[in-house]
């Protein structure tokens, strides 16, 4: 959690961060929960980030086409409504579900109404006898932190029309094994998913992976399922085996595979320091760019700290003033790069590289540099 000024010399709370692979299915989880509420208040905006908009146009014209024209759309953990957003600029009847106030007020100003709660058995039913079975539900990068999935599946079956296709994306556990980009795990991704889990959880519920798609660009690497009820006849698409056998062959059921990757993780991160110790030795000046989970796992695993980064920025003004947690860095808003004039970026938000490049015309022609971690450290001019 990141720390607020009046509290930044106050001792903070830590949680281990205890993830185990389960050899049978793919799926790794985080053994130790995090905070009872924990989303009630939330910083995380997807429309922080251009890629995110593209992104949901291109999926808003997926659930569309699925939805039909009298259907209605419930996203899970809808956050700001950019998703919900773009659907309703297409005609759609559409329904967010989102436990953090301050953010369903940012999606209120896009015109997206909100269910203000925790998704869960009774809140389906309070949802379906106010606004009657969904067509489609989709789950953004939220399925990930569910601790309780089998409750949240159950939600799912109640609010699910009998012909209607529950989406999920989410970072692909095979994407981040076969690269070794394990700062994706953190307290809020309880669970990362392989496609096996995915359909063995699928099949407790009635339910199957009747599609897949693989999202390059998304978070490192992402998948998106489609689950439909058994009953409901669909075919099963060719993507669906084509994934388990990708996830076969990287080694996803075999326990060397694991011990490999974090090998090659805590060498990046000796790497990692190496170079920025050898900037700052240079009398360099290193900013992070993004306040993100997996940004603060990065560092606070590498033990990069307030001796390493002046400071770190993200576009988020919700995060902007406050601090990071552990590392206790300055967090402050994109013009500082401009204004402090940092030698060096620490790509943080590697995952959105290409964008945050693009964006960055005026440092890169100062000849500022960019130090991208994953999959191997390297610096860019």
């Amino acid at each position: 959690m990141l720390i607020r000024p009046e509290s930044v010399d106050e001792p903070q709370p830590t949680f281990p961060l205890n993830a185990q692979a389960c050899l049978n299915c793919g799926l790794i989880a985080v053994a130790d929960q995090i905070p009872e509420n924990f989303f009630a208040h939330y910083l995380y905006v997807p429309s922080g980030a251009a890629t995110m908009h593209s992104h949901f146009e291109e999926f808003a014209e997926v659930i569309a086409d699925r939805v039909g024209a009298r259907g209605l759309i419930v996203d899970i953990g809808s956050n700001d409504g950019l998703l919900l957003a773009a659907c309703n600029a297409r005609g759609c009847a559409t329904l967010g579900v989102d436990p953090a106030k301050n953010i369903a007020a940012l999606a209120a100003k896009r015109g997206v109404e909100t269910h203000v709660d925790y998704f869960h058995p009774a809140s389906a039913r309070e949802l379906l006898a106010k606004y009657g079975p969904a067509t489609v539900i989709t789950t953004t990068n939220t399925f990930n932190h569910i601790g309780n999935l089998h409750q949240f599946m159950e939600a799912v079956c109640i609010l699910l029309s009998a012909d209607g296709t529950f989406i999920i994306e989410v970072p692909w556990a095979k994407e981040m094994l076969e690269r070794a980009e394990f700062d994706n795990m953190y307290h809020e991704h309880v669970s990362e998913f392989s496609m096996l889990s995915m359909v063995k959880l699928a099949e407790q519920f009635d339910l199957e992976v009747s599609d897949v798609t693989f999202l390059k660009g998304i978070h490192g690497g992402s998948i998106r399922v489609f689950m439909t009820r058994q009953t409901a006849g669909f075919p099963i698409s060719d993507n669906v085996a084509k994934l388990l056998a990708e996830e076969r062959a990287v080694g996803m059921f075999d326990k060397a595979t694991y011990d490999a990757r974090k090998r090659e993780f805590d060498e990046t991160g000796e790497v990692l320091v190496s170079i920025i110790e050898d900037l700052k030795a240079q009398g360099k000046k290193i900013a992070g760019y993004g306040a993100s989970a997996r940004g603060n796992t990065t560092i606070t695993y590498y033990g990069i700290g307030p001796e390493h980064l002046d400071f770190l920025v993200d576009k988020n003004p919700l995060k902007q003033g406050l601090f990071s947690p552990n590392t206790r860095i300055p967090i402050k808003p994109v013009e500082a790069i401009e204004e402090e004039r940092p030698d060096v970026l620490f790509m943080l938000a590697w995952n959105f590289f290409d964008e945050i490049y693009a964006q960055q015309s005026a440092f890169r022609e100062r000849g500022g540099q960019f130090l991208v971690p994953f999959p191997r450290p390297h610096l860019v001019s």
